[in-house]
């Protein structure tokens, strides 16, 4: 469970109650979808080390010449919110929010990443009765819950926390009880066949673990979290949580968190791994998918995408062991 302070919990707790408590009457009718181009961007990880914010402001430039409806940003707004002092997260922060006017008023939707919660680490000197300790920096700064859902054109978008806390201020991906029990009322309160599309910053369904290369960093650190009990490259009650979509339209689910460009289909619903627009953390390509963020185009309720990447070039790229590959315009249909 993550550490919540009690007030927050109580919040959270009765909110779940009321959703259960709901009319047991049917929604009211599906609204026709239409129309709805969507970018989802994620793993930005901004700093000022390796012109990461240069290539954020460009991402974002490229972005916003495709004109989309609304902006995802899937997690790890900043490297690193996690581990570093509290005046250097600060910094990070300002430098995010600053640079995500390059998308110049396009509507924008946060996710909260691992990398996005506020002195989680205890070398970071933060404690835990800090005002902006663990999620609240996120709910601040961007003015939002980290989990919650919209309608948008006829579509359903819910925004999930995969990011939990331990008593040890370690990281574990899991879907909390409350937010699942949150999670099956809204899906029940939705007009039966309306398309929905679900985001995670860590994957829910993906294939990462099975061709992660054995010396990645990151690769590393998951082994090391399945030791602990503790769970890194996906949702550890994943099943839980895609057990709920059991008889919903779920049209997509988006995820990040890998840093690699991937499409995993179960029980028909297409599971969209993008890439980061950091790439390999803003040294060159991660397992051979270059920087860069992903492009849905939405219509009567069907769904199509395609991997952009954007032109960044890192001044100090590492060697990537994987090459790049053509990556398809767009999904199977």
């Amino acid at each position: 469970m993550p550490i919540l302070d009690r007030r927050h919990f109580l919040s959270l707790a009765t909110l779940a109650a009321a959703a259960h408590t709901l009319p047991a009457s049917a929604p009211a009718p599906a609204v026709s979808p239409g129309s709805l181009k969507l970018v989802f961007f994620t793993d930005t990880h901004i700093q000022p080390e390796l012109q990461a914010g240069e290539g954020t402001a460009l991402a974002m430039q490229k972005i916003r010449s495709l004109k989309p409806d609304l902006c995802i940003q899937g997690g790890d707004h900043c490297f690193d919110l996690a581990a570093v002092p509290r005046d250097r997260s600060l910094m990070l922060l300002d430098l995010y929010t600053k640079t995500e006017q390059t998308l110049n008023g396009i509507p924008i939707h946060h996710v909260i990443g691992n990398h996005d919660v506020f002195g989680r680490v205890p070398s970071t000197g933060v404690q835990p009765a800090d005002p902006l300790y663990g999620k609240k920096a996120f709910e601040q700064r961007f003015n939002t819950k980290t989990y919650r859902s919209f309608d948008e054109k006829g579509y359903h978008i819910i925004l999930l926390d995969s990011i939990q806390i331990t008593p040890e201020r370690e990281f574990d991906a899991m879907i909390d009880p409350v937010q699942l029990a949150w999670l099956a009322a809204d899906l029940a309160a939705t007009p039966a066949g309306t398309p929905m599309i679900v985001v995670s910053h860590v994957p829910l369904v993906s294939a990462a673990p099975q061709y992660s290369l054995p010396d990645d960093k990151a690769a590393k650190a998951a082994a090391y979290q399945a030791l602990t009990n503790l769970h890194g490259f996906l949702v550890g009650n994943a099943r839980q949580v895609i057990d709920l979509f059991e008889g919903h339209r779920v049209i997509a689910v988006l995820q990040g968190h890998t840093h690699i460009n991937e499409t995993v289909f179960w029980r028909d619903v297409p599971y969209i791994t993008s890439g980061a627009v950091s790439g390999n953390w803003w040294r060159g390509s991660r397992w051979g998918t270059p920087e860069g963020f992903t492009v849905l185009e939405l219509g009567a309720g069907a769904v199509h995408w395609r991997y952009e990447t954007y032109g960044w070039k890192s001044p100090e790229p590492t060697p990537d062991p994987l090459p790049s590959i053509a990556h398809p315009t767009l999904s199977p249909a």
